[in-house]
């Protein structure tokens, strides 16, 4: 071992270092690619204050008064109405089923009070499971209605300031009238940690096998792939139930999250969801030819998760092209299943799509990774 400090020796290891980078193309993508992601996630798709939230109009009358309140909400920017029903209860069924953010209420004797100076009435129902979607489309209704009204009314500004107080906007927050972000926040936890530890867990599966030395000896075994993969991934199915166990536990233990749903129904929901983490793990082993590398693709697809689910984001506030994105990742319909069980008390049928989509994840994740590892046995 020579004390002396050179250059020459020094030039060495930086060139050898650099070949080794080059070949990890995996980890050569991940440098580049999460700075990346991370610049257009945070500067574009991350908006704090959502705009055009579907709305619904349960309206029985046609008057121009009502055709103003309308437009004037439009022209906020905050909403969006494009459902227009006749019952409450369809209203009723659209917001369980997280349809529409907002129902506006306006009642049939709207027009006819308004002539009287009656102080007439609308009702403003919110979606508050998310306090930060709702908080500022409601905090511009009362001036902004009855800017509307009293303009529709053809009355001065001296007029107008003394009629103002007369329109009587009522806002029922519904599902979280607090404004509790826990009720919020943990629920998505549930998807966040499962996601987090599953993953990476069942990534690992194949890749420990080939570090090991040990995957010719799994192959050499009389067992099929769909054998090998079933056995990789159902023990991580027990770790799962353990955790949801826990965090269930914990939601109405600790944060007093209420559960006003069906247990079985979540239970049935969050299984599917699981079996579909365990199968993206193991697709994700079987692309990975190392632990490191297996490490690396789950962060790069947890991320975005985290980020385009609507778990630190209103999902809403997104631009387009971001929700069409999340619609990929089954945490995001994860979020959804769990908010509106949990704290709406939605039925089967308000989640099946939500449902259906973490059916057709398990489906894909575990055609791909039966395909992959085939061509590993090549």
């Amino acid at each position: 071992m020579t004390a002396t400090f050179s250059f020459a020796r020094l030039g060495a290891l930086l060139a050898k270092e650099f070949i080794q980078m080059r070949r990890d193309r995996i980890t050569f993508a991940m440098m580049l690619g999460v700075p990346l992601m991370q610049l257009v996630l945070f500067g574009f798709a991350i908006n704090n204050d959502p705009k055009s939230l579907p709305a619904a109009l349960v309206a029985t009358s046609n008057d121009h008064y009502t055709r103003a309140m309308v437009s004037a909400l439009e022209m906020t920017g905050y909403y969006r109405f494009g459902h227009v029903v006749e019952s409450a209860a369809e209203a009723e069924a659209l917001m369980a089923a997280g349809a529409v953010s907002f129902v506006v209420t306006i009642p049939a004797d709207f027009a006819r009070r308004v002539d009287r100076r009656a102080r007439p009435q609308i009702l403003i129902e919110a979606d508050a499971t998310d306090p930060a979607v709702a908080s500022g489309a409601i905090s511009t209704l009362g001036i902004v209605a009855a800017t509307a009204l009293l303009r529709e009314q053809g009355l001065t500004e001296t007029a107008a300031a003394a009629e103002r107080e007369k329109l009587d906007v009522v806002v029922h927050r519904r599902y979280n009238p607090e404004g509790i972000s826990q009720y919020n926040i943990v629920p998505g936890l549930l998807g966040v940690i499962l996601q987090m530890t599953l993953t990476m867990m069942t990534s690992m599966a194949l890749t420990r096998e080939t570090e090991r030395g040990t995957m010719e000896n799994l192959l050499a075994m009389p067992v099929s792939p769909a054998e090998i993969m079933l056995g990789k991934i159902l023990p991580y199915l027990v770790v799962g139930g353990v955790q949801v166990l826990v965090v269930l536990t914990a939601a109405r233990l600790l944060f007093g999250v209420p559960f006003v749903g069906s247990l079985p129904l979540l239970l049935g929901a969050i299984l599917t969801f699981v079996l579909s983490l365990v199968l993206l793990g193991y697709t994700i082993s079987s692309v990975a030819r190392t632990q490191m590398q297996a490490m690396q693709l789950t962060v790069f697809f947890f991320l975005p998760s985290i980020l385009l689910s609507g778990f630190m984001f209103p999902y809403r506030g997104m631009p387009g092209w971001a929700q069409a994105f999340g619609e990929i990742l089954p945490l995001t319909h994860f979020l959804r299943i769990t908010r509106a069980v949990m704290l709406k008390g939605a039925d089967f049928a308000a989640i099946a799509g939500e449902v259906a989509a973490l059916a057709i994840f398990v489906l894909v994740f575990a055609a791909v990774a039966l395909i992959r590892f085939r061509r590993t046995l090549d």
